[in-house]
């Protein structure tokens, strides 16, 4: 294998080695049988996630697969790489521990929104917070599946499920928002069902140095199926704000009507472009610091009645990588490897700390 190095890397996976022969499709899966429900999303997702993995270029036994609990984690099963089906909501935790120790390998967790958002959410927002070199592809059916229906965090308010026979009276989440809110470098949706466009997005997540989120709408068809069904289809163009960067923010197929920013109340709104003009619609910038606009985007979609909601990279901006940082401390406190007696000082020196001092009689 040759070592990645060559500027025209990317970011991403720097350091991963590239595989000796192009790699297919086929050589990412496993010899185990899929077993998901018929008419699962998860299907769709798992075929387009193998089918990416080649085009990136990197070995196999360099992409590694962590999973939490839930109908998506059994996805390590299915990949043939290295893996884990890890505990319930630790997998951005264990995924940590992998990518710091280990920067020649491509680290990938697979969750649920149920595991990522409930007995996971602190894992997951601090995994983002810090920027670790991991992506995360986040599965939302807004139903726990694998505990057969009860509702989830992501479940609208009213949902009528096991758990909840009089409708559910909790808030849900909008996991793009609490991603943007923990300081993620990289925040993007895409349904399951989209193939291109999905392939496209987990392409850029794990081109992207840092923490990469992707929400992924996931059809369940045992107990909550439909949920979705607006974006899929010959209707689809009506429902889904496809962002492209540096590009008028525009809804329907035709592009005849746009988003803009209210004058009086200064809110996202949808308007139509004849009356308003395509100067005033919104152009997306998935490159700007300041995460207001990607979050203001990611409230579009209210999260009960569905109408509109954006899909595509909301949010792709550079900073330090938790991992990155943490190996050069390690490299520093160590000294230099090739002279013992630097090494001997640097250790010396890391025991003393600050606050030692030395008393003269």
């Amino acid at each position: 294998m040759t070592d990645i190095t060559t500027e025209d890397r990317p970011a991403g996976l720097a350091g991963v080695p590239l595989a000796i022969e192009p790699l297919k499709r086929r050589d990412f899966a496993s010899d185990q049988e899929v077993r998901w429900c018929p008419g699962c999303g998860d299907y769709a997702i798992l075929s387009t996630f193998q089918g990416v993995l080649p085009d990136l270029g990197i070995a196999k036994e360099n992409a590694v697969v962590i999973s939490g609990i839930g109908c998506s984690s059994r996805f390590p099963y299915y990949m043939n790489t290295y893996g884990m089906h890890s505990i319930h909501g630790r997998a951005p935790a264990i995924a940590t521990g992998v990518a710091v120790s280990r920067p020649d390998l491509a680290v990938f967790v697979i969750t649920g929104d149920g595991d990522a958002l409930s007995i996971g959410g602190n894992h997951l927002i601090h995994a983002m917070r810090r920027n670790v070199n991991l992506t995360i592809l986040m599965f939302n059916n807004r139903i726990y599946g694998l505990t057969k229906g009860q509702y989830s965090p992501t479940s609208e308010a009213g949902k009528v499920t096991k758990s909840s026979p009089m409708g559910s009276i909790d808030a849900p989440f909008n996991p793009l928002a609490v991603a943007l809110g923990a300081g993620c470098s990289f925040v993007a949706r895409a349904v399951d069902s989209d193939r291109k466009h999905l392939a496209q997005v987990l392409t850029a997540a794990a081109k992207h140095r840092g923490t990469s989120f992707v929400e992924m709408y996931q059809n369940c068809p045992i107990f909550n199926d439909g949920a979705f069904d607006d974006y899929k289809g010959p209707e689809a163009s009506q429902h889904l704000i496809r962002l492209a960067d540096g590009e008028p923010v525009l809804v329907g197929a035709d592009g005849s009507r746009g988003v803009v920013r209210d004058p009086v109340s200064g809110e996202l709104t949808v308007a139509d472009v004849a009356e308003v003009g395509m100067d005033h619609v919104l152009v997306h910038d998935s490159h700007r610091a300041d995460p207001s606009l990607a979050f203001e985007l990611a409230h579009l979609d209210d999260g009960v009645i569905v109408s509109q909601t954006p899909v595509g990279i909301f949010r792709d901006v550079e900073r330090p990588t938790y991992d990155d940082q943490a190996r050069a401390q390690v490299k520093l406190a160590s000294g230099d490897a090739t002279d013992p007696g630097s090494r001997n000082a640097a250790l010396q020196q890391l025991l003393l700390g600050s606050d030692t001092w030395q008393v003269q009689g």
